[in-house]
């Protein structure tokens, strides 16, 4: 028990070493008048703006409501709140279209050529090169942003799907059809968890690419989220509340990373490489 706890600390000091170390030289820098605060503020100035971005923007008046209803009332909560929204819907859309033409792409060889040579003519052109048809055809606000994340979640899970369901080893697929298993069966299960692996690693690239997206996508279309707020304090000159922003958007995508690869590794247990 006591060597688990060891070597837990030993791999959470070294995932954290590199990330304190830059920390700290930043810091010093900054101190000693390497680095003009205009450019790059320190470390410290950026935790402060950090913290006077989170704190609710007016005292505490109990009239007014609860404390907890004002204590959610700065504006960092609002706009994470908003671009976790705007994530969330487009990478439930994208990630659906996109994993079920890959399903249907990976198993059935007449779709597969119906629909790839659509596929790799579009899945080159960036999602942010969508921006300014969809203002034309969404207008502004939340649509067009929505819009922008779907494509940009889409493309990575398809692609993987169809990856993971083509290469499925065809040993377990002959086996499975000598024991009498049906179309049905074959695909429930022996395709589908095969390709599950697959799947979740499109999963992961397509929620890094769907935080890129809207960032970009808040600070031409919308205004609200993070990346609105960055590109405020990008006119105001306010590099501090820039990089907060910066380094907000970088916790949230820490945050879910870990959250869904903590759900792979719950449930690929079975898969080889992952420890039971």
């Amino acid at each position: 028990m006591q060597q688990t706890v060891f070597s837990r600390l030993g791999q959470a000091w070294s995932s954290l070493a590199v990330p304190i170390a830059i920390v700290l030289i930043w810091q010093a820098s900054s101190s000693l008048g390497w680095i003009n605060p205009q450019i790059l503020p320190s470390p410290l100035a950026v935790l402060q703006k950090w913290l006077a971005y989170w704190q609710p923007l007016e005292a505490y008046d109990p009239a007014s409501g609860g404390y907890l209803a004002w204590l959610l009332s700065g504006e960092l909560v609002h706009d994470v709140a908003a671009s976790l929204w705007r994530v969330v819907l487009g990478f439930a859309l994208g990630g659906g279209l996109g994993l079920l033409l890959g399903l249907f792409m990976g198993v059935s060889d007449p779709v597969y050529r119906a629909f790839n040579p659509l596929i790799q003519f579009l899945r080159p052109i960036p999602p942010i090169a969508w921006t300014p048809l969809s203002i034309l055809w969404f207008g502004l606000g939340n649509p067009p942003a929505v819009f922008l994340i779907t494509i940009g979640a889409f493309f990575p899970i398809l692609m993987n799907t169809i990856s993971g369901v083509r290469n499925v080893d065809g040993i377990y697929i002959r086996a499975a059809r000598n024991l009498g298993a049906s179309h049905a069966t074959l695909f429930r299960r022996v395709i589908l968890p095969a390709a599950t692996p697959f799947i979740f690693t499109g999963a992961r690239v397509g929620m890094g690419t769907a935080f890129i997206v809207v960032i970009v996508a808040e600070m031409i279309a919308v205004n609200s989220g993070v990346g609105y707020r960055i590109m405020e304090a990008r006119e105001y000159f306010w590099t501090d509340k820039v990089i907060a922003g910066m380094v907000t958007i970088g916790i949230l995508g820490l945050l879910i990373d870990m959250l869904m690869q903590g759900l792979n590794n719950r449930l690929l247990k079975w898969h080889r490489g992952i420890d039971q």
